[in-house]
């Protein structure tokens, strides 16, 4: 049985996938997590619910799988040889257009997360935890470098404190985060905090 469900799983190719994960998330942010279902995934890409249960076991994993899919790439495959050129190139990896959509998409997701456990757990399983891990590299190579002290108090912060600066420019500002200002927020406050000089 478990023979013919990878057979079947396997006949979506990399192309319908990521077809599909780009209808998820262009629902979610037209509708939010709590108002998309899986008929509405169905009918927007002309697939069976069938497929889709099939494929990704219910909306929570098919929601964070399309997420994780759009990322572009490992925070692990920077290395630009110093902390401030990691999170500079880290910024850069996306334009502002981009950020802008991200944004959007993450304050669909953020009420859900705390009212949905299933996706809140796949959120983490899939999402924050692996990310966490690779800052956690990133910011090891930076303490083997002599940038950071390994006693530094804001080391287990760095994320909290990039999450604060994307989620918060909207909140306070009214205007979407961009690189140019996630770039001079790095300078401005990440890396004074970890004791790294910014220029």
């Amino acid at each position: 049985m478990a023979e013919v469900a990878t057979a079947r799983r396997s006949r979506i190719t990399p192309e319908r996938e990521a077809e599909l994960y780009g209808a998820v998330l262009d629902l979610l942010r037209e509708v939010g997590y709590d108002a998309l279902t899986m008929d509405a995934v169905a009918a927007r890409t002309r697939s069976s619910k069938a497929t889709l249960y099939r494929q990704w076991g219910g909306k929570a994993e098919l929601v964070v799988k399309a997420i994780r899919h759009n990322k572009p790439g490992e925070i692990g495959e920077i290395d630009t040889g110093s902390l401030r050129g990691d999170l500079h190139a880290l910024m850069r990896r996306e334009d502002d257009c981009t950020m802008e959509q991200n944004s959007a998409l993450m304050r669909g997701v953020a009420m859900a997360l705390h009212q949905n456990p299933d996706l809140l757990q796949a959120f983490r399983e899939q999402l924050i935890e692996p990310e966490m891990a690779e800052f956690r590299r990133l910011l090891q190579r930076a303490v083997d470098r002599g940038e950071i002290r390994p006693d530094c108090p804001a080391l287990d912060f760095l994320v909290h404190m990039l999450v604060g600066g994307f989620a918060t420019r909207t909140l306070l500002d009214d205007q979407p985060p961009t690189r140019e200002f996630l770039i001079s927020y790095i300078d401005a406050v990440v890396l004074p905090a970890l004791g790294v000089s910014p220029s």
